[in-house]
């Protein structure tokens, strides 16, 4: 079974893009909203250096009084398979999250730390080869002050993120 699952993983990964929108040395701007302990939109920046592998990164913050957060995450994926105007992607994803919990009148400062395997797409509407709407699905786990977590990701576009392309 084991060998199986890295045959078909080696040949994911080897298969070419014929079909799909060609990202390479492209930037994007957009949002997500994946930090899983903040909930915090974040303004995130894509960058395809190739064809094939891409890095993304994200910052958001909200200082509300007692109730402030920030979040950042840092993504790298490769893209698995071509669809005509869709990628299919795996990749991980670490992140830093922090944010003030208030319990009666004192208030806490919780701060996570999250890394992420995952699995995802990215589609363009024909015509709109400039936005791109993500979804993903995978793992995280997640360690810091409130202790440790491990949870199932799906994250449809809104939540993923969507992304403009220079």
């Amino acid at each position: 079974m084991l060998k199986h699952l890295f045959t078909f993983a080696f040949v994911t990964l080897m298969a070419s893009s014929v079909f799909a929108v060609d990202l390479a040395n492209r930037l994007g701007l957009g949002y997500s909203q994946q930090i899983g302990a903040t909930e915090v939109p974040l303004i995130t920046a894509h960058y395809y250096p190739n064809s094939r592998f891409g890095l993304s990164g994200g910052v958001g913050i909200d200082t509300k009084k007692d109730e402030s957060k920030f979040g950042a995450l840092l993504k790298a994926h490769r893209i698995i398979f071509a669809e005509n105007q869709m990628n299919f992607y795996m990749g991980g994803a670490v992140g830093y999250s922090n944010h003030e919990l208030m319990t009666g009148t004192t208030v806490e400062d919780r701060s996570n730390f999250e890394m992420m395997a995952l699995i995802g797409g990215e589609f363009f509407f024909t015509g709109l080869d400039s936005l791109g709407f993500s979804f993903e699905t995978g793992i995280s786990v997640q360690t810091g002050d409130g202790g440790s977590r491990f949870r199932t990701i799906g994250d449809h576009p809104f939540r993923a993120g969507i992304v403009f392309y220079f």
